[in-house]
């Protein structure tokens, strides 16, 4: 959608997202749906694309483009806070999910540790058509199924295994793609889950986004925007508590951190209305 021409329809659509409070919902357009057994099998097939040795010389191919493109297409970016990153071997990030690329800026984070970055991704993504859907079929992607057995055992277990070698797991908690969306929304528990049950520590992120002077060429009622990525205190688990307890107590802390930066970055109170200085670059009186 970053290129499409549906902005104003995505945008009502986090409107309307807002009016009901459910900020964990679906605001992109003719994003695949799957239903359980299509979900299913196809998590399945991309579990077994990985063991081949097509799918190991493709991932290197991805993951060296991958790397020089998020050095090349966030080179106005910024990173702030980089001595809160953990010396750890291992680490799951959490971050602000804003547009399809906003990845490319957490990849350069990592390589800033020198980590490989696995990306939990929802399975209708392996569905995706043309080249995003290939690249993500073919990444270091850890697809999520809605299966409760699937969830607690299966996924765990791909986990441990990534985690066997140094690597960072990103997890977007807010869920689904909100489009410039520069405010945090309630978080899911799962990446909190899954970093209490394993022992490890949350690289928690925001992402500040600012809007420029200039007008964006293919999209006059938009202005073309500038990323800081600003990094936050790690969050660890306390090895006294039970994984329910660091659960709830790593997920209360990350919301409350990004919440704070949110508002020394944009000098206000987050509040849970809507506006639409809440899209940045966005100038909705432009025809």
């Amino acid at each position: 959608m970053i290129f499409g021409f549906h902005r104003r329809q995505v945008i009502a659509n986090i409107k309307r997202n807002v009016a009901e409070k459910q900020f964990n919902s679906k605001a992109e357009l003719h994003d695949p749906v799957l239903n359980k057994e299509q979900t299913n099998n196809i998590v399945k097939k991309y579990w077994k694309h990985t063991a081949s040795v097509g799918y190991r010389m493709i991932n290197l191919v991805i993951r060296c483009v991958f790397a020089l493109a998020s050095q090349i297409l966030t080179g106005r970016c910024k990173i702030e806070g980089l001595e809160n990153l953990p010396d750890t071997p291992n680490a799951f990030v959490t971050g602000n999910h804003y547009n399809q690329f906003d990845v490319l800026l957490m990849k350069k984070l990592a390589m800033k540790k020198n980590q490989r970055l696995y990306i939990v991704v929802e399975a209708s993504n392996l569905a995706m058509p043309h080249l995003i859907g290939w690249a993500v079929r073919n990444f270091d992607s850890l697809p999520i199924d809605t299966n409760l057995h699937y969830l607690s055992r299966v996924f765990p277990e791909k986990l441990k295994k990534a985690m066997a070698k140094p690597c960072w797991i990103l997890i977007y908690p807010e869920q689904e793609l909100w489009f410039n969306y520069r405010k945090p929304r309630p978080l899911k528990k799962g990446a909190y889950y899954y970093a209490a049950k394993l022992y490890q520590p949350i690289v928690s992120t925001f992402t500040e986004i600012r809007a420029t002077s200039k007008r964006e060429m293919f999209h006059r009622d938009f202005y073309k925007t500038r990323k800081v990525l600003h990094v936050l205190p790690t969050i660890y688990p306390d090895k006294n508590l039970k994984i329910s307890e660091n659960v709830n107590k790593m997920w209360r802390t990350d919301y409350k951190q990004k919440k704070a930066v949110c508002e020394k970055c944009y000098g206000k109170k987050l509040t849970d209305d809507f506006s639409y200085d809440d899209i940045a670059g966005f100038s909705p009186k432009k025809k």
